[in-house]
């Protein structure tokens, strides 16, 4: 069984959030929801100051404590390491929220729409999502069990992203990891994650 994950090389990201809207439009996620974002941080000062960029999705950690956490069992993972949250047990109580390190997730409060009294051809594509609940990445789970890349992977411009089998020593993420040129975030807090970064 593969054990999915994921390298993003920082020095190749360019900020361009193509990411962060193929994985909004893959997902159809209501108003105000991203499961995938590119934070951005200006360092250094004239005339040498740049901006660098993180992307951060769901780490979908080999020891997960927001399945820990959840009173309900809602929050879940698969064999192959992919976190999932089944949303018709989700009681939106947010401890996975609280609890995750890594910020990921997202209260699905209310139905927002964009124009009061009249949806817009994006929201009548959207997915039937319940209100009151907490979503997150899911590492494009439909295309990954279809033998596809999830679709930030797809998009990425620079092609800064790789995934994989972790498991698998022959695979690109795998190679990246045990070279030790990947590396994850917080790795202090034990939670293993599935998703490196190459670089500052």
């Amino acid at each position: 069984m593969a054990r999915y994950g994921m390298v993003i090389d920082l020095n190749t990201c360019i900020g361009c959030n193509a990411c962060t809207m193929a994985c909004k439009a893959e997902h159809a996620t209501p108003k105000g929801i991203f499961w995938a974002k590119v934070l951005e941080k200006e360092v250094g000062k004239f005339p040498a100051a740049r901006r660098i960029f993180l992307p951060v999705l769901c780490n979908h950690c080999k020891n997960p404590i927001c399945q820990e956490v959840c009173p309900t069992g809602a929050t879940y993972k698969r064999e192959d390491g992919i976190v999932l949250i089944d949303y018709d047990m989700c009681i939106g109580c947010r401890s996975c929220m609280e609890a995750c390190p890594y910020g990921p997730r997202a209260f699905y409060e209310s139905d927002g729409a964009y124009y009061p009294g009249e949806r817009t051809a994006y929201e009548k594509s959207q997915q039937d999502f319940s209100e009151g609940v907490v979503m997150k990445c899911n590492f494009c789970v439909e295309r990954v069990d279809q033998g596809l890349d999830p679709a930030c992977v797809v998009t990425c411009v620079t092609e800064c992203r790789v995934f994989g089998d972790l498991d698998d020593p022959q695979s690109e993420v795998a190679r990246l990891v045990a070279d030790k040129k990947a590396r994850p975030l917080l790795p202090e807090k034990g939670l293993e994650p599935s998703v490196f970064y190459v670089g500052s």
